[in-house]
């Protein structure tokens, strides 16, 4: 089964769910003519709604790829993951300004054996269902499926903290409703923080994590004869679609053909272990003993030594110009790029006076 219908599978799990709950209590709260459970269940019925937004955004997502959005709509689940998150973020507030209320205007709660029942058989229910959905979510890599999970764990939360505070009502007479529920929705509130910065962050375009960079620069070097690996950029489509891109450095020795086979092979090697659409540029690193070979590593070796400098590579020399570029990532305490840069061609030309220099400032965008 694919990732898309597994979270499908899923979310219906989660709808099925809540549905039943729902109706336990309806039956019950009819039957006992309480009109509290009767509306706990329809709350119930609301709930399953992060689960029917989660199954709406997959699907969505399933679309292909058209002429307005070449990339395909992989972003949709974000955006899901984003609705569901505010969803839990209105009901953490809500219950905020509800407990605050209830700690200057405290009411005392009618509790009776059959809603203690209901309440403790609620708390089952979501805790199982919050787990099974936000393990689920967490597998599959689903931003949606986890949130969904936690807003039906955090409802096992809310409710837990109701049965606390109805057993302290009962034996100490003393009335906790507020305070705990106040202390639930202020952790209900962060937490919906924290679901709303995942998916934002990936609409953003957040770093690649450093155990893929590892991986895909292990994978990558793995060809020969590649000497080394720079430049990665990723960019995240969808939580199926990443597209991006990367330059290897090789001897000047290969010919075309070389080249054209090697990086074939390594954009098929890097689709099939990652799932990575990629593209693959060139260095060319001077071999032998000739003086351009020379200068490049008397070069190299200067420009990683120097001060604000993370790593140096793509060096070219131009023969009719007597000019050398090199590209140069700083260190995050370089502030000022295009000084940084001048300063640098300065030291080099002083350093090697019989030729002229540009620094072309890249961005660290993985490491």
């Amino acid at each position: 089964m694919d990732r898309n219908k597994k979270i499908i599978r899923t979310s219906i799990i989660g709808v099925i769910a809540n549905v039943l709950l729902a109706a336990f209590k309806a039956v019950v709260g009819l039957l006992a003519g309480s009109i509290a459970i009767v509306m706990d269940a329809v709350n119930n019925l609301s709930d399953a709604l992060s689960s029917v937004i989660t199954i709406v955004g997959t699907k969505l997502s399933e679309r292909p790829a058209d002429r307005e959005h070449p990339f395909g709509h992989g972003r949709i689940e974000y955006f899901s993951a984003i609705i569901i998150a505010v969803i839990v973020l209105s009901a953490g507030v809500g219950s905020l300004v509800e407990s605050v209320q209830k700690i200057f205007e405290p009411t005392v709660p009618q509790y009776t054996t059959l809603t203690l029942v209901v309440i403790v058989v609620a708390i089952l229910v979501k805790i199982v269902l919050g787990l099974f959905v936000k393990r689920t979510g967490e597998q599959l890599k689903s931003d949606a499926l986890k949130a969904s999970g936690a807003d039906a764990l955090f409802d096992a939360l809310v409710t837990l903290a109701t049965l606390v505070s109805a057993g302290i009502m009962l034996i100490w007479e003393v009335n906790l409703d507020g305070i705990f529920g106040t202390l639930i929705s202020l952790v209900i509130i962060k937490a919906g923080v924290e679901m709303l910065a995942s998916p934002v962050n990936e609409l953003l375009g957040s770093r690649i994590s450093p155990e893929f960079v590892s991986a895909l620069k292990k994978e990558v070097k793995s060809h020969e004869p590649v000497m080394g690996v720079y430049d990665i950029v990723m960019n995240n489509y969808g939580p199926n679609t990443i597209i991006g891109s990367l330059h290897v450095s090789v001897p000047d020795t290969l010919t075309a053909r070389d080249v054209h086979r090697l990086t074939r092979h390594i954009s098929q090697c890097v689709y099939d272990k990652f799932g990575v659409i990629l593209t693959v540029g060139i260095y060319a690193v001077s071999t032998g003993d000739t003086e351009i070979a020379q200068l490049q590593r008397a070069v190299m070796q200067y420009a990683t030594q120097h001060e604000g400098v993370m790593q140096a590579h793509a060096f070219y020399y131009y023969e009719d110009k007597q000019l050398v570029t090199i590209d140069v990532v700083p260190t995050d305490d370089v502030k000022d790029s295009n000084q940084f840069a001048h300063l640098m061609a300065t030291d080099l030309h002083a350093q090697f006076p019989g030729y002229n220099f540009s620094i072309i400032v890249d961005h660290n965008y993985s490491e």
